[in-house]
């Protein structure tokens, strides 16, 4: 016969009570099922637990014996039973984010601070990489989300669009720019990303749809320093329209660009083989609506 969590339950109660009828009480059962309970479980031990008098119920050596052992694995399971809704109620958690150091800049400090303030039990730790990296750190579990822009329909993820984002061009704030083509880029000293980024290709893109050469005066690796630069008058930067979000109190403005206009979708994904936990929906909706409304 296998001894049910119920059993030790009843057998907890009344070591704890010295009595059947106030164990019954606090069990909201009656004295016969528990005496029951606890005669079936008896039963399966093969020894008695308790010595019976009319004034106290106490434990028999083999009832101390057994009460050493299973009240603290009851201790454990309540513990752990615990554990558990503190993940499911939001009220502990670690989730881990993959994501571009641009949007790590600008997007996830916002968004670490709503979590922090509807739920301060969770923990968001921040990973900063490139989108191939992104991708693997996801799919083999190091990173529970990733942010960022990826290929449409990729294997094993699944894809929450957040944002869809458009180039524009990033001028010098005194610069007598209104919306700009393609076409019109080509006099103007460029500043572009280098070839590993996926930004650079759709620049090379839109100036092969113009039908007009790309020659940068200037490539750089990082948004940060294509911003600095435009902010030095070195030139203009085609970059994504969530960079406004880094320029700050720098002397930048963000021009429409046009003819054609090429839009990308920034998206949250997630390994399609792991469950994800609450506090991870938790934090992909924060990021969500972050995003959403730097996009505004």
């Amino acid at each position: 016969m296998k001894i049910t969590l119920r059993q030790i339950e009843a057998f907890q109660a009344v070591t704890e009570l010295s009595s059947f009828s106030r164990a019954a009480e606090r069990l909201g059962t009656s004295q016969p099922a528990l005496s029951q309970v606890i005669r079936d479980l008896e039963t399966a031990l093969g020894a008695r637990l308790f010595d019976r008098t009319t004034r106290r119920v106490d434990l028999t050596e083999a009832g101390s014996a057994f009460a050493a052992q299973a009240l603290a694995g009851l201790e454990e399971i309540g513990r752990a039973v615990e554990q558990v809704q503190d993940l499911s109620l939001l009220r502990r958690g670690t989730v881990r984010v993959a994501a571009p150091p641009l949007l790590a800049a600008t997007a996830l400090p916002q968004a670490l601070r709503k979590i922090a303030a509807a739920h301060p039990g969770i923990e968001v730790k921040i990973t900063d990489l490139g989108t191939d990296a992104i991708t693997e750190h996801v799919r083999n579990g190091q990173a529970d989300l990733g942010l960022g822009t990826f290929p449409p329909g990729a294997d094993g993820f699944d894809s929450m669009p957040v944002l869809r984002d458009e180039l524009m061009v990033f001028v010098p704030r005194d610069a007598e720019h209104g919306p700009l083509t393609w076409s019109g880029l080509s006099k103007l000293d460029l500043i572009t990303l280098t070839r590993e980024s996926g930004i650079r290709l759709l620049t090379e893109v839109g100036f092969e749809t113009a039908q007009v050469p790309l020659r940068p005066r200037h490539e750089v690796h990082q948004i940060g320093t294509a911003l600095a630069l435009v902010a030095g008058s070195l030139g203009c930067a085609v970059l994504p329209a969530y960079a406004r979000a880094a320029v700050g109190e720098r002397p930048i403005r963000a021009v429409p660009l046009t003819d054609p206009v090429i839009a990308r979708e920034i998206t949250l994904i997630t390994a399609r083989d792991r469950a994800a936990s609450a506090a991870t929906v938790a934090v992909r909706g924060t990021i969500r609506q972050v995003l959403r409304a730097m996009g505004d």
